[in-house]
């Protein structure tokens, strides 16, 4: 595996959740020799690598001490998943269940007969929040055996109120157990825990795969792998010194991105604000900026063909897509199609199209949000993987590094 990709493997492995994945980008952020700025505090102007944090969004920065045009790498933090309801305690036929909700557009079927673990974040009375990561088989959900269900090869069918509540052991059902559990798994009182944010995780771990070992399978590479590629791209054109480049991995990308913390939210705007120099000149500053929106997108599968634009297809390793769609699904216009073209020859990084088949409608990311609320142009890439919003998806190996390197040339071009 390319070096890239075997860092990528680690970044997902480090971040079952948005929360643990922004403590990673900060302790990546940190080594880097980026310090925090505290969100409640006066804002630091002065040169430097600076990062801030809102739970699950983490933005980070490289300012130059003076208001000058911005670059923009905008990913997501959060991934399809099932999230712990409220009250998780549940059973039937002793049993021991836990209430669970469909958190985006999971692939339901994927999180069957799979060994799951637990983390997210316990929050308590006095204001404490403290992260919690079960990084063990806690967890499963059970499918249904063939012999119970002889046509289920002709059609699963799924309720995700009945069919997807995961078992955790056999006994009574008792309210407050999981909360109990998982008090004494980071050390807490448990009459202490006021509130929790906790999902499932898959625990296979990420692993090369293919003839050629020219394939990484892995968890939460939507939208991670965007997320590892732009801390590594912000670093990168730190050190360049030509421009302001700016990251933001938002959370709740994946329902919508209408939040506190998503990209229809105002922390990249004010964050913005403050490197333009103020509302004053930021109109100007905006104007003369850039933005690339990175998430991943479908790579042509080989068993579903005819899903695909015959002209428009991706493939691993043949670098990260373009993304256009004529709807503005995705942002990007043919001067940010110039710009990134540009990134990707400076970084000596091939890259492809992606569009979408006129009869079936594409997906959508942040870069439409982005464009909408700053006026900024902005455009719209991503890594090709397979299995898309799985438990579990497949990208090229070479893809990470690609991304990485066109990323970093997009950040520090001053053109």
């Amino acid at each position: 595996m390319t070096d890239p990709a075997l860092d990528l493997a680690d970044f997902v492995s480090a971040s079952p959740t948005p929360y643990h994945a922004v403590a990673e980008g900060v302790r990546r952020l940190r080594a880097a020799g980026f310090t925090e700025q505290v969100e409640t505090a006066e804002f630091d102007t002065a040169p430097g690598g600076r990062y801030l944090v809102r739970d699950g969004t983490l933005l980070a920065w490289h300012s130059l001490g003076e208001p000058t045009p911005l670059r923009i790498f905008a990913a997501h933090t959060d991934s399809p998943t099932l999230k712990v309801k409220p009250r998780p305690d549940s059973g039937a036929a002793g049993w021991r269940q836990v209430n669970v909700e469909v958190y985006g557009g999971a692939l339901w079927n994927s999180w069957l007969d799979r060994d799951l673990g637990l983390a997210g974040r316990l929050a308590l009375y006095d204001g404490t929040v403290v992260p919690v990561n079960v990084d063990r088989p806690l967890l499963r959900v059970p499918q249904l055996a063939i012999h119970l269900d002889r046509q289920v090869n002709q059609g699963l069918e799924l309720d995700a109120q009945r069919h997807l509540l995961p078992i955790w052991g056999l006994g009574e059902v008792r309210e407050g157990d999981l909360v109990e559990f998982l008090a004494a798994e980071v050390g807490v009182d448990p009459g202490a825990v006021a509130a929790h944010d906790l999902v499932v995780h898959d625990l296979t771990p990420p692993a090369r795969l293919g003839r050629d070992g020219e394939l990484l399978a892995a968890p939460r590479l939507d939208n991670l792998a965007s997320v590892h590629a732009g801390l590594s791209a912000l670093v990168e054109a730190a050190e360049a010194g030509t421009t302001v480049p700016v990251f933001v991995g938002f959370d709740h990308e994946e329902i919508g991105s209408g939040s506190a913390t998503g990209a229809a939210g105002p922390l990249l705007e004010t964050l913005l604000t403050h490197l333009a120099g103020g509302f004053d000149r930021r109109d100007r500053i905006f104007a003369a900026s850039r933005a690339l929106s990175v998430d991943v997108t479908h790579a042509a599968h080989p068993n579903y063909l005819e899903r695909h634009d015959p002209h428009h297809r991706s493939v691993p390793n043949g670098g990260p897509t373009l993304k256009v769609n004529a709807n503005q699904r995705y942002a990007t216009d043919a001067p940010g199609a110039a710009a990134w073209h540009r990134a990707c020859l400076g970084a000596g990084v091939p890259t492809q199209v992606f569009v979408g088949k006129n009869t079936v409608p594409c997906g959508t990311t942040v870069g439409p949000i982005v464009a909408t609320r700053l006026g900024i142009r902005t455009v719209d890439v991503g890594v090709p993987v397979l299995s898309m919003h799985s438990a579990r998806e497949l990208c090229g190996v070479d893809d990470p590094g690609y991304l990485a390197a066109a990323g970093a040339a997009f950040l520090a071009d001053p053109a």
